[in-house]
């Protein structure tokens, strides 16, 4: 097994129960350990070593390795189809809170463009919006109307989105912010993202899974876990 990867702060256990695991992943962390041995750290493997009595896969999404938040992780193998159905039929309460390099034209608004891998070998892993054959992607915003107080140097005015994404196809939310509104974007992009980003000088990626929700394997109970964002 690789050495440890240390992010800048370590995974926290919000909640656990017989059956799952919901998580504040910690932004520069992997979701899941990489194929070389070198990226093999990651919140799941963590979470393995922490609780040596999970079974089966653990995994049931992904958020990339720059964005920080809210994570669900199965216990044993039943759970692990459940919740991950439960994803793949959008049935999962997502919000996430992203600070902007700059204000959009309007206050609410929804980005609907279809993605897909930008084909360019160089360009890996960027994802681009194709409206030939990328993949149906919406992601529903609007501006937060609380007070930004960040100590993160950025010209200009920083502000806070709130963003649902109906779909989760990678790097989703990232696309549709920085790409142009010629392209079907809301053309502006996350602070700190170097991958779709600018000249920003925010020491991270400003992207954050604020709220996650789902129904409860066996109970069928609607659960919602927060983790405040931290700008």
């Amino acid at each position: 097994m690789g050495r440890l990867f240390s992010p800048s702060e370590e995974l926290t256990i919000l909640h656990q129960s017989e059956d799952f695991v919901v998580i504040h992943k910690p932004w520069g962390m992997r979701s899941a350990p990489g194929r070389p041995e070198n990226t093999h750290d990651s919140a799941e493997l963590r979470l393995r070593h922490l609780i040596p009595n999970a079974e089966g896969p653990m995994s049931v999404h992904r958020l990339d390795m720059e964005t920080s938040g809210l994570m669900v992780f199965a216990l044993n193998a039943p759970t692990q189809s459940n919740l991950s159905k439960q994803f793949q039929k959008r049935l999962v309460g997502k919000r996430y809170i992203a600070l902007v390099e700059r204000a959009p034209a309007e206050l609410q608004g929804a980005v609907e463009a279809p993605l897909i891998k930008d084909p360019e070998p160089t360009r890996w892993p960027r994802q681009k919006i194709c409206h030939d054959s990328g993949r149906p992607s919406r992601t529903i915003w609007r501006v937060n109307d609380r007070p930004v107080e960040t100590p993160l140097q950025h010209e200009g005015r920083t502000v806070r989105l709130e963003l649902q994404p109906e779909t989760g196809r990678t790097h989703q939310i990232r696309v549709h912010l920085a790409s142009p509104p010629s392209e079907g974007g809301l053309g502006t992009p996350i602070l700190g993202d170097t991958l779709y980003g600018s000249e920003s000088t925010a020491p991270r990626l400003c992207l954050h899974a604020e709220t996650l929700a789902f129904l409860r394997p066996n109970t069928d109970e609607w659960v919602k876990f927060e983790s405040p964002a931290p700008f």
